[in-house]
């Protein structure tokens, strides 16, 4: 076995290769999304890692990493999967130590199981994987945090899909505009999300706005923007991400924005929202009847820069 560099022609059989070893269905079915956002898209603003474990030409295993769009001296490994078969012999562990080896190279001091925003799989390691979690344990990894995914039905007669129009008016009359964000909003709401939250999210918008199977909502007074809502940035049945200006909270705004969004998945033929990496969960549960469903641990690690 060795450890090799994917090139751009073996994503087909990365994504083959994640469809037969992703035990959650959910995730297996999102193979494809998942990979394409990784591979492709995380690509554009950070340096980026396909690594892949063959023997005899033979597609074993995949890591997709990454350094972090923020701080240079983190390394991401934002997806491994090993196929069922080759389980238990070492190759998640070749996987690793090669991801290492080559985000040191590029100044990387720590290495984080973790995702990796604006472009990331999951938050961290689902508990579902067990075997994921007992590995990282056993390779040094300390867990600093918990994250979760809520879950909001798009199914006739959801909370989710409860009308907005009366909220709306009343909003207008206030003078507050609600609408579907266009390509030429894109700067001052990139621009709000950087001056008001920071992080990453005018990345994630930059994902969402004007693509055919994502989408975003603001509202506006005056031309000034006082909040968004976005979907499909990670892939199409997530929602996220939103944020409301401090001044406007508790306006009702964060609910019309939300549902609207929920309404467009579920045009689209999406019976159930993700919601990733959720803060204010009493928010969700009260605006979508959303509920936690997904835990993920995030682990990291010191490494020596090579």
């Amino acid at each position: 076995m060795e450890i090799i560099e994917l090139g751009p022609d073996r994503l087909p059989e990365v994504v083959d290769l994640c469809r037969r070893a992703l035990d959650l269905p959910e995730d297996a079915a999102e193979a494809p999304a998942v990979v394409a956002t990784l591979a492709d898209r995380a690509a554009a603003d950070r340096p980026v890692l396909r690594l892949g474990a063959v023997r005899d030409g033979t597609l074993l295993g995949v890591l997709l990493g990454s350094l972090s769009a923020t701080d240079p001296e983190r390394g991401h490994v934002d997806l491994i999967a090993v196929a069922p078969a080759e389980r238990r012999r070492g190759v998640g562990t070749a996987l690793l130590a090669g991801a290492e080896a080559r985000l040191a190279a590029l100044g990387a001091s720590e290495l984080l199981l973790a995702g990796n925003p604006p472009h990331y799989a999951w938050p961290g390691i689902d508990v579902r994987y067990t075997p994921a979690v007992c590995a990282a344990l056993r390779l040094g990894f300390r867990q600093d945090r918990t994250a979760w995914n809520m879950t909001a039905a798009l199914t006739e007669g959801s909370p989710a899909l409860r009308p907005t129009e009366a909220a709306e008016r009343r909003l207008a009359a206030g003078g507050v505009t609600v609408r579907r964000a266009e390509p030429a909003d894109l700067p001052a709401l990139s621009a709000f999300a950087r001056s008001v939250f920071g992080g990453t999210w005018d990345g994630e918008l930059a994902g969402s706005v004007g693509r055919p199977d994502a989408g975003t909502h603001l509202a506006e007074r005056d031309g000034e923007i006082l909040g968004f809502a976005a979907y499909g940035s990670a892939r199409p049945s997530w929602f996220g991400p939103m944020g409301t200006a401090p001044a406007a909270e508790g306006s009702g705004i964060g609910g019309v924005l939300l549902r609207r969004c929920l309404r467009d998945q579920a045009a689209a033929g999406i019976t159930a929202a993700q919601i990733g990496w959720v803060g204010p969960v009493p928010f969700y549960s009260g605006a979508a009847g959303a509920r936690i469903e997904r835990v993920f641990f995030l682990y990291r690690k010191g490494i020596k820069r090579a």
